[in-house]
């Protein structure tokens, strides 16, 4: 393929995102572990999770105005120092505190560490929402669902590296030095962001986005794409699902597994992730990435009804293996339907809603899941009632309570993926994506590829014809379920 300034510069943004990935995902795992091992309690891990997925929905939105605001570099800047020095609050915090204070569920220090540590995590999401706009800038639209995948990739290498070293740091360094680690990484993540370049031009001011957090432009820009907002609820349901999960997977790995052998049986299952994301990257989503994301969505739930209806090691791993290999392309499906039938100058605020919605719905599950699971499913699942009611199902062991929910919230993922297919909403995503045209902007590289474009500025060239398609005539282009002046 012939290399180009947007070519080099994606490939440059995924290695840094890489990094910065790798950075918070560490932390972020590494403070569950060892929360839950020094303190035994399912309730303060679902609600460390929890409270991170409501960090992300309160901020999201103001994260997609800002991307839409401003450069993506200049995004990227931000997001690497703010996480940064947020890192290095935390440092300070546990040399100035005893562990048993950060410890202390009932006392103000592990409240206010844990929530810094969360805060410099959630602003990755600013970087995230920076990078969906930024493969719609960087890749021509035939090969954003490949992008998107490889973008997963990257989250799979990550959480593969993260998985082991933040069991092994918690079990063989401790959470001093895992924070000393952390901060020198997001440092170097700075230093690198400094020498890419993203051709792209000044954002244009949107003189109807007057807010800081323009929920207004956001829902216009949403209900100009029919159907897309019921993705967006979709998305968030199955991220209510999927909060059972966030909740329940640390502690049931740790039923299992010490924390350095658990690590390890995360990094194997991440390789999911890898696989999943590599799989896209290569085949893409077909040429319908609604069909695609539904389908895997109900393999999904089948897979997380299944995969601990026995307390053996193998099941769980191999089970989380698959099911994370089914992860990038539900994301991938997302971001490539989004990519397509919203204006590139509204995207960011379009992926913020986006994770809002999805990030709420997280933290609902985590903190009803949570309580229950620790004082009542957990309890009753331990009882000979509950034995004699479900062990034919479940068989014996000391989690049988995590897999009693997790069964049902598969086996609902089942059904609402299955309904989706018969809504009109699906239909009029499924056509409006086929025909809508492509929104990506001019970028700066594109008269630098060696044609004579730049010679002859009344002309339209091949590249640029094919890629804006209709949207270089007078007329507005008239797409099916779209309002004329979407576009």
């Amino acid at each position: 393929m012939q290399r180009t300034a947007a070519k080099t510069a994606f490939a440059n943004v995924l290695v840094n995102t890489l990094i910065a990935n790798v950075t918070t995902s560490f932390l972020w795992f590494a403070l569950t572990f060892w929360v839950y091992i020094e303190t035994k309690s399912v309730l303060a891990t679902g609600i460390i999770g929890g409270a991170y997925m409501l960090l992300v929905a309160f901020f999201a939105m103001l994260f997609g105005t800002i991307v839409d605001r401003h450069r993506k570099h200049t995004v990227m800047l931000l997001s690497s120092v703010i996480s940064a020095m947020a890192f290095l609050l935390a440092g300070v915090l546990y040399v100035s505190q005893p562990e048993s204070a950060l410890l202390d569920l009932g006392g103000p220090w592990f409240w206010l560490f844990s929530a810094v540590i969360l805060f410099g995590g959630v602003i990755e999401q600013l970087r995230n929402i920076a990078l969906s706009t930024t493969v719609t800038l960087l890749v021509d639209e035939e090969k954003r669902a490949n992008a998107n995948g490889l973008v997963g990739t990257v989250q799979g290498l990550a959480f593969l590296v993260t998985s082991v070293f933040s069991g092994l740091s918690i079990g063989f360094l401790g959470m001093g030095w895992t924070l000393a680690i952390a901060i020198a990484a997001m440092v170097l993540t700075f230093a690198h962001l400094l020498f890419i370049r993203i051709p792209e031009g000044a954002p244009e001011v949107d003189p109807e986005a007057k807010s800081a957090l323009d929920f207004r432009g956001s829902v216009r820009a949403i209900r100009l794409a029919p159907g897309l907002f019921a993705l967006i609820i979709f998305s968030t349901f199955n991220n209510l699902i999927g909060g059972v999960y966030m909740a329940l997977m640390d502690p049931y790995g740790l039923t299992l597994f010490n924390a350095q052998l658990w690590g390890f049986a995360l990094a194997f299952a991440s390789t999911g992730f890898l696989i999943g994301g590599l799989v896209v990257a290569k085949f893409g989503l077909g040429a319908k990435p609604m069909r695609t994301m539904l389908l895997v969505v109900i393999a999904m739930g089948l897979l997380g009804s299944v995969f601990m209806l026995r307390e053996w090691w193998p099941l769980y791993v191999l089970g989380m293996w698959v099911y994370m290999a089914l992860v990038p392309p539900v994301e991938a499906a997302e971001q490539t339907v989004i990519q397509k039938v919203v204006p590139f100058e509204r995207q960011g605020r379009v992926f913020g809603v986006a994770a809002a919605m999805e990030a709420a719905a997280a933290p609902i599950t985590a903190f009803l899941i949570a309580p229950i699971a620790e004082f009542l499913i957990i309890p009753y699942m331990k009882t000979a009632e509950g034995q004699q009611q479900w062990g034919w199902l479940l068989g014996e062991g000391e989690a049988r309570g995590i897999a009693l929910i997790c069964l049902f919230a598969g086996l609902i993922m089942v059904v609402v993926g299955t309904l989706a297919f018969f809504t009109k909403s699906y239909r009029q995503l499924t056509e409006l994506y086929a025909n809508a045209p492509d929104p990506a902007p001019e970028r700066d590289d594109e008269t630098d590829a060696g044609s004579d474009e730049s010679a002859v500025p009344d002309a339209v060239s091949p590249a640029r014809e094919s890629r804006e398609g209709v949207r270089r005539v007078d007329a507005p282009p008239i797409v099916p379920g779209m309002p004329p002046d979407a576009w």
